[in-house]
């Protein structure tokens, strides 16, 4: 397996950049995940990677070995797509033959890897079927075994779950991750799905606007976003956002709330703020309701999503999410008094849009 590095690596397309300059490692075995909405560049930094997509200027090294201008042939690695890309008129096993095929290696050696990649996948008994008569979670374990079968410096996914329906992603996503750790196989993997991303990745590269916003453990860039798009992005829903005004250990918050901030966070903001404009954010859970909290609002509405409850409270025009107890009801206009875990508690700069470290 490989370490992928990426050295102020860009693509523009006329003038307009597709992804703007970007340094990113990717260490051996890494599973690393891509994520941000359609037309942040994602797809376009994979494709550089595999050298389907030529860079504008930059390098790119596998072990430190300079590729940025081998053809995709002479990297080493496995690209699986959104959509299979399978030969229809070839059996399953021809498909997943078919790169060990092409390197002219022995038909025993290509049956036993063969069989051994189909017994992992649980594919044993569709070698023999066609890709069309197949489920598309069956397709999708047919493309995997063709992308694993090999044993590549590198796998590169684009998507591979986004044509599947709800029920065969949760399995596939289990069957990937579990892929990837008995392998330990290096991994990029591009998605605009969060929860893929979070449930999968030791890393995530958030990108927005063709430039990388964050690159973090899905921990940190859920609790300790960079700035307001990450926030904002991570998180169903995402983070709250409160515009506030600190001054002397308390921020003023809409509905008429005041907020009395930790030692910690009145040092910070001393230093960052002085006396300003500033936004509070915190994650649904970080909100915990208490008769005597130092917060109000009133309820708006409320879903319940099985296991919780997730609570929506009016301060003033604003909206704050809450998650608690699946059994709590409340009517609509009740006022509520909550309080915030400090220790979960984030500061943004409402100009730069960065988060106050």
């Amino acid at each position: 397996m490989a370490t992928i590095h990426l050295q102020q690596v860009d693509k523009l397309f006329g003038t307009s950049y597709a992804v703007k300059p970007m340094d990113l490692t990717i260490k051996n075995g890494e599973f690393v995940v891509l994520l941000g909405p359609s037309g942040c560049g994602k797809t376009t930094t994979l494709r550089m990677i595999s050298g389907l997509e030529s860079v504008t200027n930059g390098m790119i090294t596998f072990d430190g070995k300079d590729v940025t201008w081998l053809h995709p042939s002479e990297r080493d690695i496995s690209f699986v797509f959104q959509f299979f890309a399978l030969y229809s008129h070839m059996s399953c096993y021809e498909n997943i033959s078919f790169p060990l095929q092409a390197k002219n290696e022995p038909k025993d050696e290509i049956k036993r890897k063969v069989s051994q990649v189909a017994q992992m996948l649980r594919i044993e008994s569709l070698l023999d079927k066609r890709p069309g008569s197949l489920s598309g979670g069956d397709q999708q374990r047919v493309a995997l075994a063709r992308a694993l079968v090999r044993k590549p410096a590198a796998f590169l996914m684009d998507e591979p779950l986004g044509a599947l329906d709800a029920e065969f992603r949760d399995s596939m996503r289990a069957e990937i991750k579990r892929l990837h750790i008995e392998q330990g196989a290096t991994t990029v993997y591009v998605t605009h799905d969060q929860i893929e991303a979070m449930a999968m990745a030791d890393k995530v590269v958030v990108m927005s606007a063709a430039e990388v916003q964050q690159v973090g453990t899905p921990l940190e860039v859920y609790y300790d976003p960079s700035n307001l798009f990450v926030a904002k992005f991570i998180g169903s829903p995402g983070m709250n956002l409160l515009k506030g005004h600190y001054e002397n250990g308390t921020v003023g918050l809409p509905g008429d709330n005041l907020l009395t901030v930790s030692e910690k966070a009145k040092t910070l903001l001393g230093k960052a703020v002085g006396t300003g404009e500033v936004v509070v954010g915190f994650r649904p859970e970080s909100v915990v309701l208490k008769e005597d909290g130092q917060l109000h609002g009133s309820v708006y509405s409320s879903d319940l999503h099985g296991g919780y409850t997730m609570l929506h409270l009016s301060l003033g025009s604003d909206i704050v999410h809450a998650r608690g107890e699946r059994r709590m009801k409340y009517a609509m206009n009740t006022m509520l008094r909550f309080d915030l875990k400090s220790e979960q508690v984030r500061f943004f700069d409402p100009k730069t849009e960065k988060s106050i470290k």
